[in-house]
Formats: structure tokens, C-alpha cells, sequence
């Protein structure tokens, strides 16, 4: 029997699927619309289609894993759980309090992000512990129980522990927890300590209420979507892929669903590394485009940068994470009028529902793809090789009766506004993830995927003076295919501030003992038998006095006085590299340990696709005119990727559709179409520097 791997991908518009059959190197690509009322109905649908199209059995599938931005549309719609938090007294009002830096300079009006444990339902008992773990004030376990009940009596669904300093002692935090799980058994449960074992009690109580918000969420989610792929007849439980670039069990991401907030685009991330590292090109910016947003991160040497704070809904999230950058622009994006009478792009997203206006689905509010279907740059027929009608007298309507009578312009310049302004924006993006952090992008080439990304990545390049645009080729369902390419992987960090001498040895080594054991339970519930594991250490550093840290890779796990001393140094380096000047003579604080834990698994095949045409011209489907930012419309060949031959060279103006995307090509562009069937693209230097 064949072996069947399945990754698939749920974003706002549509679900992508890649299906790889190990035994002979085949692989299967598929899209279907998002489900939006219930994701998981149009993933196994489009479970059942693939397989169908792939003459596969559902007993030969493997490997199943799920990329998912469930956890991070709850959160930035506040649509979590009603969710209830016991704290240490004196501290209930943390999650408003905050920091003191403003988000918006300038701006007083800013309306501070509603809490996911909200005031009502935060209760104080008794405890204290101090900042190295002894025991000041013992746990009144019978406020514990009395918390309990009333939060029972409000109707909360989760329970958020956050006591002060459990990171450094959790024994109360335990405690509380068995009170609670014994009071109130179904409840949906987890403490500061197991989810963020760092100091900082607004980020760790930030953190863990999310968590705690998104609990009931996720489960219900995962017990229909695992349920209904037990009941396709596919064997074993599907994985889930997390922020950090792993995959994990179901059990694993009931627990921290926090871990799933960049699930989606992490998979992107990963294929786009292993797809660079394979065609010679280590790094780049890679330019996720999808229905709704657009994610970007930067690769370099071949790794993806990571981060381990994030900002979700007005509060951080402290988890390892993919460094990636999201902004609110996608095909769908709603293109309005301000009260100013100023064009304005997105964040607002038309959706999976009603969609564009050219996807007849109910839309009438022009978008992005409306702009690109006014332009000849989309197929003015249909989608998805024809699966998918369009209707492009709808997308002009849309155009024309929104925008062109309130802004005085023609339908031309209404659609190219929509796209000039769309790409300002997704130029932003790309600075933020680069210039922002000190790497020029014009070193870099910008890999284009999701649906859209492949019709804005030239014109981005050019604007932010980019030369080289790496096409891969699968674009539409690279996030998908990056999924078969997981490894299972977890982050674990608990904080030890003790200063970088001698005398801190002992402590220091006892943490990394702690978080070594952490991770034998975590590989316990993954079941990872005698699979190959790598770890890794990091230390998190600074001088004595400074507020904020650096991480600094650990290359043992078990620190000597040698180890130590190394280990400064390379922070005195980073820091130099990072803020331009160091001070050795300054005492240097340790302040997190950070073990990784890996299960490599086997890589999937390749997927290099298959030239089916000897002769360019074969692969010509049409010309017809096509709306450039520095020509205008000019007559501009439509070419088929499937039926383009490999390692041939030409020039643009062209467009080139497949089933997943369509690649957009500016005149005097010069293409190349690699041995495997890449394009890579490069751009002629007329554009802004970065």
C-alpha cells in the first residue's frame, strides 16, 4: 500500500491541500472555499476531494498535518470564552494597568483593548511568594474555593491562575489548580507557571488569560475536526502546526493554543526555507498574500528569524514564534472612501463571504481582486483552471458605483489607486521585517505565495528597489506544502536572574535540569518513541541594570565556568552588533533559560513540477491587454505554467496563470524558468530605494 502525506492550509478566503504520495514522489494540489461558520467542514471536504483526485485510500494516509488561524481570529475579533482569573492579592487590576508606553504617540483617544478575563470576573485570594521562590504568605486555600464558586456563578467557561511570582515558585499556583479542578471538574484550566514560567507579571498574566480564552475554543474545534477525519477512515491523529515552526498533537494544542497564532504562515515560512536552500537562493523576504492579509518574514542563510513576544488583540503574547509580520491586505480587502474624501485600502476584508464582486458570491463592495479583474491581470473567465467563474461586469460595477463618482476619477485610475495603495502598503511590511532590523532587502530576493502574492510581488520589489522576485512553483499552495516539511518541536523558558559569575553555576544548572525534564514529559504526550531529537539552548542576557535582554545561543547543556565565560562574551558581541557598543566592564545578568526541543522526521519528496511542452508557444493561452504601473495597458501574452517548458528565458510583459495563483510580470523583466521549474524574475533597477 502506498504511504499518503496530507498537509493542509485554512485561510480567510479559500483552504489549500497537498497531498504527496511518498511511495512514487507524486504530488496532488487542491483549493476549496473557507468555511467560515465552522473551518473544519470545508477542510474535510476538501480531504475527500483530494484523495478522490489523487485515486488514494484514506487507510494509506500517514501524516496529516493542519495549519490554522482559528486561535488569531478569535482573539482580533474578541470572540474567546468567557474567561474567569484568581490572582495573588492586590494585583486584579494588572491586565489594565499594562505598560506605560502609549501605543499611539500622539493620539489620546486610543480605547485600551478589552481584557480576555474581564474585571467582574477577576478574583484575589491570599499568597505570596517572593521573587527566589520562598514562601511569605501561605495560600488561603479556602479564598481559593470561595473564588471559585463565584466565578462558577458568573458562567465563565476557563479559569486563568496568575500568582506573583509562581515562575520562580509554582507550589501555589498547583494547589489552587487542584482546588479548582476539584470544585469544578469540566472546567477549562491553566496557570501562569505551566504556560509562561518568566518573570514580568503583566506579559505572563497577558499571556496565560489568552490562553485560558482560548481553550474551550480550540478544543471544540479539534474534537469535530479530528473526529471527522477518523471518520474519512484516515488512521492515526492529525498534527497541528504551531507559530514556532512545529508540529504537534492535538493534546499538545489543547493545552496552549496560544502556540497556533501564526500556524498558517508558519508553514509558508518553512517551505519557503527549504525551497530557497534547494534552488541556491538562502535568502529572502518571503511575501504571503493572501484573501484577507499578508504575512512577511525574512530568511537568512537558510533560517528563518523567530521572536519571542507578540502583540494579539492589544496585548503580549509572550511564546516562541516565527518572526513573522502581518498586515491587513489581501485580495479581499475592501477598498472605501474616507470622510475626507481619500481612497483608503483595508484592514477590512470582504472574506470567503460574500467574497470580491467578481466571484459572484454576493459581494458588492470593490476589493483588490475587483481592481485586478478591472486591470486584465486576473483570467477574465474563471479561477482555479476553470473550477470558478468570474464575472468582471461586477467587479467594474463595484468599482464604478462606490468609488469612481465620490473620488471624481474613471474606473482606470480607481483601480490603480486601489493597487498603488495596497502595494504602499505591503512595502511597509517589508520594511518593518528588514530595514527595521538592519538588513537591506535589496540583498534579498522576495518569494511570492499564497493567491495573491504572486500578482503584487514584482510591483512591491520595484517600489522598495528589490531586483530578484523567486516565484516557487506551487505559490498558492506553498503554505500548505511547507506543512509536509514540519518537524514536531517545542519551546520551553522559565527565568533565573542571577548575575554571570561562578557563584550563580549551581542555580543556573538546576533551571536547565528543570526545563530538561519538561521536555521529556512533552515528548512523552508526542509519543516520540526513539525518533531522532535535537536540542538546543538559549540564555537570554544583559548588563546589570538594563531593563530589556538578548538571547544568546547556549552550545552545552550544562554550564561550566568555561561555558559561562564564553557565553558572555558572545553577548558582549551581540550586543555590539545590535546597539553598536559594548561594556565589558559592566557585571552581565542572566535572566531566561530557553531549551528547543526538535523530532526531525523524514523529508517528503521533492516536488518539482513536470514540463509538459516542449515549446513556449505551446503554452500560450492568449494575449489581451494588461494594465502595468509604467506603461498603462499594453498587449501581453497569457501563458499556462503547467504547460511552460523548463530552463527557457524571456521577457515580460507577461502573465502566467496556474490552478493556485496568477504571476503578474512588468515589461522589460527579464524570466527565467529553472530545471525544476522555479521562475525566477529579475526586475529592472528603475525602482525606489529602500
Amino acid at each position: 500500500m502506498n504511504t499518503v502525506w496530507i498537509g493542509i492550509d485554512t485561510g480567510g478566503t479559500f483552504t489549500d491541500l497537498t497531498l504527496a504520495d511518498l511511495s512514487t514522489g507524486a504530488y496532488w494540489f487542491h483549493k476549496t472555499p473557507t468555511t467560515p461558520d465552522d473551518a473544519s467542514r470545508g477542510i474535510l471536504q476538501g480531504m475527500r476531494e483530494i484523495l478522490d483526485l489523487a485515486g488514494a485510500k484514506p487507510e494509506a494516509v500517514k501524516f496529516v498535518c493542519h495549519g490554522t488561524t482559528l486561535a488569531t481570529n478569535a482573539v482580533l475579533e474578541g470572540k474567546w470564552a468567557y474567561t474567569g482569573m484568581i490572582t495573588t492579592a492586590g494585583f486584579r487590576d494588572i491586565l489594565e494597568l499594562a505598560r506605560q508606553r502609549r501605543p499611539s504617540f500622539f493620539n489620546l483617544d486610543v480605547e485600551k483593548p478589552t481584557p480576555p478575563a474581564v474585571r467582574a470576573a477577576r478574583r484575589e485570594v491570599t499568597e505570596r511568594v517572593d521573587n527566589v521562590g520562598e514562601v511569605l504568605t501561605p495560600l488561603d486555600e479556602a479564598g481559593v474555593r470561595a473564588a471559585v464558586g463565584e466565578l462558577q456563578r458568573l458562567g465563565c467557561d476557563a479559569v486563568a491562575i496568575c500568582f506573583l511570582h509562581s515562575y520562580a515558585n509554582p507550589a501555589h499556583e498547583q494547589r489552587a489548580a487542584e482546588i479548582v479542578r476539584e470544585a469544578w471538574p469540566d472546567v477549562y484550566l491553566c496557570t501562569s507557571s505551566d504556560v509562561l514560567a518568566e518573570f514580568r507579571e503583566y506579559e505572563r498574566f497577558a499571556t496565560t488569560t489568552v490562553n485560558a480564552s482560548l481553550l474551550p475554543i480550540i478544543d471544540r474545534y479539534l474534537e469535530r475536526f479530528e473526529r471527522g477525519v477518523a471518520d474519512l477512515g484516515i488512521p492515526g491523529r492529525p498534527l497541528i502546526m504551531q507559530s514556532n515552526g512545529g508540529a504537534v498533537s492535538p493534546d499538545t494544542v489543547r493545552k496552549f493554543p496560544i502556540n497556533t497564532f501564526f500556524s498558517g504562515p508558519a508553514g509558508g515560512v518553512i517551505g519557503a526555507a527549504t525551497l530557497g536552500e534547494s534552488a541556491g537562493v538562502p535568502d529572502v523576504i518571503t511575501f504571503d498574500m493572501g484573501g484577507t492579509s499578508t504575512d512577511v518574514a525574512l530568511i537568512k542563510d537558510g533560517k528563518p528569524g523567530k521572536k519571542s513576544v507578540r502583540e494579539m488583540g492589544g496585548f503580549p503574547v509572550r511564546t516562541r514564534t516565527l518572526d513573522i509580520h502581518t498586515i491587513g491586505a489581501g485580495g479581499g480587502s475592501l477598498a472605501w472612501v474616507d470622510p475626507g474624501g481619500l481612497l483608503k485600502v483595508g484592514p477590512k476584508s470582504a472574506g470567503a463571504v460574500p467574497g470580491p464582486a467578481c466571484y459572484g458570491r454576493g459581494g458588492e463592495l470593490p476589493t483588490v481582486s475587483d481592481a485586478n479583474m478591472v486591470l486584465g491581470r486576473l483570467n477574465q473567465t474563471a479561477l482555479l483552471d476553470g473550477r470558478m467563474p468570474v464575472f468582471p461586469d461586477r467587479a467594474r460595477a463595484a468599482i464604478e458605483t462606490h468609488l469612481c463618482e465620490r473620488l471624481g476619477i474613471d474606473l482606470v485610475q480607481a483601480a490603480a489607486g486601489i493597487l498603488e495603495i495596497v502595494n504602499v502598503n505591503m512595502m511597509g511590511a517589508v520594511r518593518v521585517i528588514s530595514v527595521e532590523q538592519g538588513e537591506d532587502p535589496r540583498r534579498f530576493a522576495l518569494m511570492p505565495f499564497g493567491g495573491a502574492g504572486p500578482l503584487h510581488a514584482c510591483d512591491v520589489a520595484t517600489m522598495i528597489g528589490m531586483q530578484q522576485v523567486f516565484v516557487p512553483q506551487r505559490p498558492g499552495i506553498l503554505s500548505a506544502l511547507g506543512l509536509l516539511h514540519a518537524d514536531t518541536r517545542a519551546d520551553f523558558s522559565l527565568t533565573r536572574l542571577a548575575l554571570a559569575n561562578s557563584e550563580s553555576i549551581g542555580v543556573l544548572n538546576a533551571g536547565l535540569a528543570q526545563l530538561a525534564d519538561r521536555a521529556k514529559g512533552w515528548l512523552a504526550t508526542e509519543q516520540a518513541g526513539k525518533a531522532d531529537v535535537v536540542y538546543e539552548w538559549h540564555v537570554d542576557l544583559r548588563y546589570f541594570g538594563q531593563n530589556f535582554e538578548l538571547a544568546v545561543a547556549l552550545t552545552s547543556d550544562r554550564i561550566t565556568l568555561g561555558v559561562l565565560d564564553a557565553l558572555v562574551e558572545r553577548f558582549h558581541q551581540a550586543h555590539d552588533q545590535v546597539y553598536g557598543y559594548r561594556m565589558p566592564e559592566r557585571l552581565v545578568e542572566i535572566v531566561n533559560l530557553r531549551m528547543g526541543v526538535t523530532v526531525t522526521r523524514p523529508l517528503a519528496p521533492d516536488s518539482a513540477a513536470v514540463a509538459t511542452s516542449a515549446a513556449l508557444s505551446d503554452a500560450l493561452i492568449e494575449q489581451r491587454p494588461v494594465w502595468f504601473p509604467s506603461t498603462g495597458f499594453v498587449p501581453t501574452p497569457i501563458y499556462h505554467r503547467n504547460r511552460m517548458p523548463h530552463a527557457i528565458t524571456l521577457q515580460g510583459p507577461a502573465v502566467i496563470e496556474q490552478m493556485d495563483a496568477t504571476t503578474v510580470i512588468p515589461p522589460k523583466a527579464d524570466i527565467t524558468v529553472d530545471p525544476v521549474g522555479n521562475i525566477m524574475v529579475q526586475l529592472p533597477i528603475e525602482g525606489k530605494t529602500a
